[in-house]
């Protein structure tokens, strides 16, 4: 697993994430805080990965 520590888009919150390391490309997942969507984007190199974290309620 990968740990990725992401600020939530919504309330701001540091909160940390495990990301499978076969997991790719995009998914949603809720804010263990504020329960808002988050659009999960993974992108992986030979470097490792890397983890951007947007809103995923249309005002993106």
């Amino acid at each position: 697993m990968d740990e990725f520590v992401v600020t939530c888009p919504y309330c701001g919150e540091q909160i940390e994430i495990s990301i499978e390391e076969d997991v790719g490309g995009s998914f949603i997942q809720d804010c263990e805080v504020c329960c808002n969507p988050w659009l999960v984007r993974v992108t992986r190199s030979a470097d490792g990965a890397d983890v951007d974290i947007t809103r995923a309620d249309g005002s993106e």
